[in-house]
């Protein structure tokens, strides 16, 4: 059968390799290339734009990107074994494939990729959250990367997304919405896959606010959402203490009652709460 790059498909590919998939690195393949074109398309234009993909595999969502226009491409995988097949994807696409054997957590890709850059990835379900956390937290805001467009378990992606009042209203969603638009843009069941995860997944779409949708030290924002979440069943008056002599009355003043509990709160308040622990606005 023949496929729009003129590479094999998927499956030829991952029996030619040997390339089953290994739990201890999350790996889940989406092998119907009309899937992965389409979470490359969710991304936007990529023409102009460097793409940093996180756990290629063998190489399908790759496939995708390339063939939907991106610059280049940046390919971080951990397992070797998958190094032949992208290889060879590379050879088909001259010049816009880079692939790094190596570990995405340790791995610096700036040193890489030409701004601007797009973050687009099938995230290995292991490492998928704390890569977010990364990516949503750096030193200077606006971020390297314009969007970041991943796929997660879908109950990561609900709570990305998630509202105050919902249960699965937390931190992610908050340092999720604090600097980005976060949308799910597509949700797959685990046929889609090989082998087939026992939850659904979600690709979730972000696009980076050129500055966080309200004014808040960034470190004094997670010290206290940490800190409320960790124990959210508590009132904030208990969950919060320490963090201001009286905590309290620093609730009263930022338009918190102290009995409310964290997963009440929205955003807006958090942040002012965060502005007035932090000495700023009162």
């Amino acid at each position: 059968m023949a496929t729009i790059d003129g590479l094999p498909p998927l499956r030829e590919v991952i029996a030619a390799h040997g390339l089953s998939a290994k739990k201890s690195l999350g790996q889940n393949f989406l092998l119907d290339l009309n899937l992965t074109a389409k979470i490359a398309r969710l991304a936007g234009d990529l023409s102009a734009s460097d793409v940093l993909e996180v756990g290629p595999g063998p190489g399908g969502l790759t496939r995708g990107l390339l063939a939907e226009g991106a610059r280049r491409v940046l390919a971080v995988e951990k397992d070797a074994r998958c190094l032949p097949a992208l290889e060879e994807i590379a050879a088909a696409w001259p010049g816009r494939l880079e692939i790094i054997n190596g570990d995405a957590l340790a791995v610096d890709p700036l040193a890489h990729l030409t701004p601007p850059i797009r973050i687009v990835a099938n995230l290995p379900y292991n490492v998928g959250t704390e890569l977010l956390v990364r990516w949503l937290t750096p030193k200077t805001w606006p971020p390297v990367w314009d969007s970041l467009t991943l796929m997660f378990q879908r109950e990561v992606a609900e709570r990305i997304v998630a509202k105050p009042g919902d249960g699965a209203y937390g931190r992610l969603a908050i340092l999720a919405q604090w600097r980005s638009d976060p949308a799910i843009a597509l949700t797959l069941p685990p046929e889609a896959f090989t082998p087939p995860p026992k939850v659904h997944s979600s690709v979730v779409h972000l696009k980076a606010l050129p500055a966080p949708r309200y004014p808040a030290d960034a470190a004094t924002l997670n010290r206290i959402v940490a800190a409320g979440f960790n124990q959210r069943r508590k009132m904030l008056r208990s969950s919060l203490k320490g963090l201001a002599p009286d905590m309290a009355a620093v609730l009263e003043a930022a338009g918190i009652a102290p009995t409310a509990r964290a997963e009440e709160i929205g955003l807006e308040g958090w942040c002012r709460l965060a502005r007035m622990i932090a000495g700023g606005e009162g």
